[in-house]
């Protein structure tokens, strides 16, 4: 029975994963969730389990079909460490830079599935439906008329709020990595993600389980109906289908509404589709630095001084697009150069070293003259590539210490860049995949036109399907935020993103074959909102997650409470009868 839970979890676990670029298959975004609710949930599996063993077998289940879906998503995340050694595809480049991959994704994979656990813990117990297939009374199901529809939709409510808690606090526990939560998975359906401007796209994730959990209640009740011959309503069904309905109503509207007064922005974003082990040379013997210098300066020319009457209001090169920090003399020049070609704006990423601070890594806005500019430093840094956590032990200082010597500082300004033309637009910078973090976007958002703008570089995952996993994980934020995005990176997705998530038709640099590794710019004009709305997402952030981890909390602490009331009152009566 034991190695069945195992299976049917693992079965669950990898088949979410085909919901993902790069297969996209999202209707596995409904379906992957039954094998392993039957092994939480099913009394044949767990009917001998007490309580205890019930939250440990509970945990192991879910911690299973964590990693029988994190490990296989996460694979790309090897390459880092293999470009890292000179990689530029998917050549042999010796054990210690393999293993070291492969332990990323192992290592990061374990953590990250500690969640399941504790979802599958809770769901064995607490949330686990008290509904007879053979129609017994229960301590959910009194026999009365609604009873059993109460106690599914206590259950599935329970069991979806927790996944939300879990999947909440998986994006910000020791800084958080929330890329790939169930919410991403309906990526592809435009019109049930649009309510992610009420919920942020982790609370996307309570539709799937509640309904899932609905689905499974309506099967074993059916069971009951079958074998007592009495028929009861299904008001649970039919709120799960209402629930479903109103979310993609709520969908139809919102890409159905009209937008309200625009300003129009020329957009030019250029993709150098550059290997990362050239950067690093660049870096590190200034060997190819003018190539580099050329390759920007060549695209951007082309555009900026074409004879047009939409001529590029705005140029955005990618993240670490300049081979030195942003004050070395040695681009200065360069840069006043590509500043006189036309009357624009330059945003690019770069590093910042300024007179006695830290080492910061973000992106600079410019106008006329390299001296006219205004810097954002970047706030949320990704571990083991920024910095080096836990950096003062000194297993970690030896055994990655070499890899990444030292460490970038975050930012803590969230203050929007502005634009000089068109006049009153403002810049949302996100740097790297500071476009996944819902929580942090929100911070920059005005009642004013903006535009997000991600500068990243994904050449660190070569050519694998990271590229598009961060672009799935990235529409969100325009969603939440209800402002359009423009994606440059240095290696593909760059395009546009409109305010409800859709990439329009030609916004999306591709080459002739149809990928997104290309060299080349991407030519855009953008609408504006002049007065956007502030969405519920960007006044109060991700408030419905908190409520559910709340209820949650609240729901185990009631269940401890319980427990020990009813482990001492026996003992109570025991001593009063000793007495008499």
């Amino acid at each position: 029975m034991r190695l069945t839970r195992y299976l049917l979890a693992l079965v669950s676990g990898f088949a979410l994963t085909f919901a993902y670029p790069r297969w996209n298959v999202g209707l596995l975004a409904w379906l992957w969730i039954f094998p392993v609710l039957y092994a939480l949930w099913s009394n044949r599996l767990f009917s001998l389990e007490r309580k205890k063993s019930r939250v440990r077998h509970g945990f192991k289940v879910g911690y299973a079909a964590g990693l029988a879906f994190f490990v296989p998503n996460l694979a790309w995340v090897r390459h880092s460490s293999r470009v890292v050694h000179g990689a530029i595809g998917n050549e042999w480049m010796g054990w210690g830079p393999e293993l070291m991959g492969m332990g990323a994704v192992l290592g990061l994979s374990l953590y990250l599935s500690l969640y399941w656990g504790l979802w599958g813990s809770f769901a064995a117990t607490i949330a686990r439906p008290r509904i007879s297939a053979d129609g017994l009374p229960t301590d959910g199901d009194s026999g009365k008329l609604f009873s059993v529809s109460l106690e599914s939709l206590r259950s599935a409510f329970l069991t979806g709020a927790m996944w939300v808690a879990c999947e909440w606090l998986r994006g910000i526990v020791m800084t958080g990595f929330g890329w790939n939560g169930l919410g991403v998975a309906l990526h592809s359906n435009i019109a049930m993600i649009q309510s992610a401007d009420l919920v942020g796209v982790t609370g996307l994730s309570f539709l799937p389980v509640f309904v899932a959990a609905i689905g499974y209640n309506t099967v074993l009740r059916f069971r009951q109906e079958i074998r007592t011959s009495r028929v009861r309503p299904h008001a649970d069904f039919f709120l799960a289908i209402c629930l479903l309905l109103t979310n993609f109503g709520y969908g139809v509207y919102q890409l159905s509404r009209p937008s309200g007064e625009s300003v129009r922005l020329n957009l030019l974003m250029v993709q150098l589709n550059l290997p990362q082990g050239e950067k690093f040379l660049a870096r590190g013997t200034g060997e190819g630095v003018e190539e580099i210098y050329h390759g920007l300066a060549r695209l951007t020319e082309l555009f900026v001084t074409r004879p047009s009457e939409n001529k590029p209001d705005l140029v955005i090169w990618p993240e670490s697009a300049l081979p030195y920090r942003f004050h070395d003399p040695n681009h200065i020049p360069f840069l006043n150069d590509v500043l006189g070609m036309g009357d624009f704006s330059l945003l690019t990423g770069t590093d910042i070293e300024l007179p006695n601070e830290a080492m910061y890594t973000g992106a600079a806005l410019m106008k006329g003259t390299f001296d006219h500019h205004q810097l954002y430093q970047k706030i949320h840094l990704v571990p083991f590539g920024e910095y080096l956590p836990l950096r003062e032990i000194p297993l970690v200082r030896a055994a990655l210490g070499n890899v990444l010597p030292g460490d970038f500082q975050p930012g803590t300004s969230t203050e929007p860049l502005l634009l000089d033309r068109p006049s009153g637009v403002q810049l949302i910078p996100l740097v790297c995949f500071e476009d996944t973090v819902g929580r942090l976007a929100r911070k920059f958002v005005r009642e004013a036109p903006q535009l997000i703008v991600n500068l990243t570089n994904d050449g660190w995952f070569l050519q694998s399907e990271e590229n598009e996993v961060h672009l799935a994980n990235a529409i969100f934020r325009s969603i939440e935020l209800r402002r359009p995005m423009a994606r440059a990176c240095n290696t593909g997705v760059t395009c546009v993103i409109d305010a409800q998530g859709r990439i329009p038709k030609g916004a999306k640099l591709l080459d002739r074959k149809g990928s997104v590794f290309t060299k080349g710019v991407l030519d855009q004009q953008v609408k504006i909102e002049k007065k956007p709305e502030l969405t519920f997402y960007a006044r109060f952030g991700d408030l419905f997650s908190i409520i559910m981890l709340s209820l949650c909390g609240l729901t185990i602490a009631g269940k401890f409470i319980l427990s020990r009331k009813q482990k001492t009152a026996p003992a109570e009566t025991a001593s009063g009868a000793n007495t008499k």
